[in-house]
């Protein structure tokens, strides 16, 4: 006889025993590393990028801020997010739900797909649709003579964005769905539900957190890119310049104040997503419980 959740959850509830029976010196010497780290490779870079921000006083922090390439800026990394991020959504969505309920041919060759932005260089990506897209690329000539503009203009950026990001949203669905199976949804189907019934009133509902995890995530990397954006973009001000550039620029320039001012509405933009996912991670936990808790303990012979 297996026993299923009740043998998880005394599993669970023995961890934290074994963590005490640990020397009291053991733990603190842990404790104070950890900390320690945290401290010199995060709190002390944050506070340096504020203090320097503010070195000049506050006037000159919010007139850096708004600058009208610094507004430019970021106008376009928040128009890069808002575009990069729903094509993620309904890419992750669609990819995680076949991927995890139904068997096709190619599937390991999508998730291969997938990861692969994982282990191309943001760098190589752009210069990748720089071959594409770019005066002597592939295409090239063609958008020329049409008057399309992708590479040094907010197309080639919004790409760029969308191919670093894509993995994000179905990298954090693919697993959970694989390890909800397909019950429920067969369920559903044979009451006589449709396919989008089904997705909306059963799919969705039980992945709405991992979604949430899953976005934003997304949105903080769409943000921060640079390296793919820098590629594409060919630094214009005011045009094609997103926030992590405008920071680059102004730091080559000497001007501290304003690269340290833009550098810190990043930082704030940072912590605002680390609280979100804390929050989406925290409740997604808390359902888990509660669900485990609703079904109580499984026996299986």
């Amino acid at each position: 006889m297996q026993i299923g959740q009740l043998a998880n959850a005394t599993r669970q509830a023995r961890l934290p025993d074994r963590a005490t029976t640990e020397p009291l010196w053991v733990r603190i010497l842990l404790t104070s590393m950890a900390m320690g780290f945290v401290g010199l490779f995060l709190l002390v870079p944050l506070a340096a990028v504020f203090s320097q921000a503010l070195a000049k006083g506050i006037d000159a922090y919010f007139g850096a801020l708004a600058h009208a390439d610094a507004l430019a800026a970021i106008r376009l990394t928040l128009l890069t997010a808002a575009i990069a991020v729903p094509l993620n959504l309904v890419f992750g969505i669609a990819a995680s739900w076949a991927i995890a309920k139904f068997e096709f041919v190619g599937k390991s060759v999508l998730i291969t797909l997938i990861d692969l932005p994982f282990a191309v260089s943001p760098v190589v990506s752009g210069v990748i649709y720089v071959i594409l897209f770019g005066m002597q690329g592939y295409f090239g000539p063609w958008l020329s003579r049409h008057n399309v503009e992708i590479i040094f203009a907010v197309p080639g950026i919004i790409l760029a964005t969308v191919f670093v990001t894509f993995p994000f949203v179905a990298r954090e669905l693919i697993p959970l769905m694989q390890a909800q199976g397909t019950e429920e949804e067969e369920a559903a189907v044979s009451l006589g539900a449709s396919g989008w019934q089904t997705f909306f009133r059963v799919t969705l509902p039980n992945i709405k957190w991992g979604l949430l995890y899953g976005v934003i995530l997304c949105n903080a990397r769409a943000m921060g890119e640079f390296g793919a954006v820098s590629v594409v973009s060919g630094h214009v001000r005011g045009v094609t310049n997103t926030m992590p550039l405008h920071v680059e620029i102004l730091y080559n320039e000497y001007n501290f104040v304003g690269a340290f001012a833009v550098a810190s509405l990043l930082a704030c933009l940072a912590l605002v997503t680390l609280a979100l996912k804390s929050l989406a991670e925290w409740r997604f936990k808390q359902q888990l419980a509660e669900e485990s808790v609703e079904r109580g303990p499984s026996y299986e012979y």
